[in-house]
């Protein structure tokens, strides 16, 4: 019943950074999930891998794992490209663009 407690990336469908600075505690499944072969549904005997449980901090969630004697492994966050400008779409076309412009 090992967790794992992580900050979430953002999604691609996303541009921004909302639901990110969280962190979540989220328990490895504890058994390889079965395809039902009446309905095609894949699912298994554990509820555990449904559970998922938000933070403020790191710092918190790794005291509710220690509170509940739950086993936890910690994955720090990979640092986020700050320089990044983002521009807009008239820019593809701008006249001091240094690429050349392809389809």
């Amino acid at each position: 019943m090992l967790a794992r407690i992580y900050r979430p990336a953002k999604t691609a469908m996303q541009s921004g950074v909302a639901r990110t600075h969280v962190w979540v505690l989220e328990f490895a499944p504890e058994q390889a999930q079965r395809i039902d072969p009446l309905m095609g549904w894949t699912g298994g005997g554990s509820t555990r891998n449904q559970v998922r449980i938000e933070f403020p901090t790191k710092e918190a969630a790794l005291d509710y794992a220690q509170r509940h004697g739950i086993p936890a492994q910690v994955q720090e966050p990979k640092a986020r490209k700050v320089n990044v400008r983002p521009k807009g779409y008239g820019s593809n076309f701008a006249f001091e663009r240094r690429g050349a412009w392809t389809h």
